[in-house]
């Protein structure tokens, strides 16, 4: 590396390792865990399919927004790039601190503990030195693994950006490889029944009809989390007018398209009394499909395929923490690049260091609650960042304007408003993380002034 490029990212990343990143970043625990949640609330399987369609439509909505503002803005950092220079540096600094506390820590932390569920599911007999009554339980045994492949990863990733995306591609490639594998052999030779489709419970739409729909759109919202994962990336990115938009919208209707084929699947091999609750639901289905012997063999795979998506994650939010250190607004040592492999270690091993703690804290349906209206907040800022951006006359105009933008606001706005009525609790949480960040910043900008003075 030149010392010209030393503080530098290197344009290196094309359409298909972006795209890999983008699916890989989407195709996560929530795909795998979610639905027995929803379908505990919702008890109709066809008003839960019904919604993760509608949630694809939003993420495409989405993901047409944000291909405009990457193909505009393509450097490391995605939101808090669009925010700050749309905006305010304030409002950036507010969606960068989200995505540390939130965005990527908590969802590495739920991918590792999904690994550790689906893999002790399928091999209990490896939590043979866990202590039931002592202070190691079974549940401590699995976070401490879950760490474990935290740490396993973020060394990896800390070995370059080239190492590290060719094995996000290998991954990504066997992790959509199983889902397909999976349907296709699922609906041709596994023991189902259509009339699933039709079992549960008529749906009511009065006022918690409504909140029931909005939280479950939340969680639904965050499986699809991860439609906008190549903008993060974007001062990595060869030919970013073009091939970031692709990345992005390729990636996000391979999702929809399988995320609807898994669940109807899901649906297909269990009925929804059985589905409900249950979080392992792809071992389940697998176990209903094929027999025992498949949900151990299912189980595994699934915990494995877990493996893309906290690496895409651990790829990805670091480059936030870089852009931040890089304007000023975070602890400067994070901006530096490593003189070797050409990646922000610092900010990867910060990320590390955090969701580990996030391993240790938390149950899953709270953390999934928290994570989804968290999530949803800036999103909101950025799409609607799309009027300004076209009143600057930009270059690269993506199709849909303005009715995607409009559909994705009213989407958003009715999403977290009525999930807020569901669960306040944790809703409030995610405001109050939010807010903390108002004096971060203030501190962060004092410090920068400090600085150049």
């Amino acid at each position: 590396m030149t010392v010209e490029s030393a503080d530098r990212l290197e344009r290196r990343l094309g359409v298909f390792s972006l795209t890999n990143i983008v699916v890989a970043n989407m195709i996560g625990a929530g795909i795998f865990t979610t639905s027995g949640l929803l379908i505990s609330d919702l008890k109709s399987p066809l008003i839960m399919l019904l919604l993760w369609v509608v949630g694809g439509i939003i993420a495409l909505c989405g993901a047409l927004s944000y291909s405009e503002l990457g193909a505009a803005m393509p450097h490391a950092g995605g939101e808090y790039v669009f925010l700050s220079k749309l905006y305010h540096p304030v409002l950036g600094f507010l969606s960068g601190w989200v995505s540390f506390i939130v965005g990527f820590s908590a969802p590495i932390a739920a991918s590792s503990l999904g690994f550790s569920e689906y893999f002790f599911r399928a091999f209990p007999g490896l939590l043979f030195w866990s202590d039931p009554n002592g202070f190691l339980s079974a549940e401590l045994a699995k976070r401490v693994t879950a760490i474990i492949v935290v740490a396993l990863f973020t060394f990896v990733h800390l070995r370059g950006i080239v190492l590290g995306a060719r094995i996000q591609n290998l991954l990504t490639v066997l992790k959509v490889a199983l889902v397909v594998g999976l349907v296709a052999v699922g609906f041709a030779f596994g023991k189902g029944s259509a009339g699933n489709l039709l079992q549960g419970e008529p749906f009511v739409l009065d006022f918690g009809g409504w909140k029931t729909i909005g939280l479950s759109l939340m969680w639904i919202m965050f499986s699809y989390s991860g439609w906008n994962a190549s903008t993060y990336v974007g001062a990595e990115i060869n030919n970013p007018e073009v091939n970031l938009p692709r990345s992005l919208l390729i990636g996000t209707a391979i999702v929809m398209l399988l995320y609807l084929c898994l669940n109807v699947l899901f649906v297909y091999a269990v009925p929804p009394l059985e589905m409900s609750g249950v979080i392992a639901i792809g071992g389940l289905a697998a176990g209903n499909l094929f027999g025992s012997g498949a949900e151990t063999l299912f189980s595994m795979l699934i915990s494995f395929a877990l493996f893309s998506s906290l690496s895409a994650f651990i790829i990805l939010g670091p480059r936030v923490y870089y852009a931040m250190a890089k304007d000023g607004y975070f602890f400067r040592s994070f901006s530096e690049i490593h003189p070797k492999y050409g990646v922000p270690a610092k900010a990867i091993i910060l990320q590390g260091c955090f969701s580990a703690v996030m391993v240790l804290s938390g149950t899953f349906d709270q953390i999934l609650t928290y994570m989804g209206f968290s999530l949803g907040i800036f999103p909101l800022f950025a799409v609607m960042g799309v009027f300004k951006l076209r009143r600057r006359n930009t270059q690269v105009k993506v199709p849909g304007y303005p009715l995607v933008q409009v559909l994705y606001l009213l989407t958003g706005l009715f999403m977290l408003s009525l999930a807020f009525f569901e669960r306040p609790a944790e809703s409030s949480i995610a405001l109050l993380t939010v807010l903390v960040g108002i004096p971060a910043f203030i501190f962060m900008h004092r410090g920068k002034v400090s600085a150049r003075g």
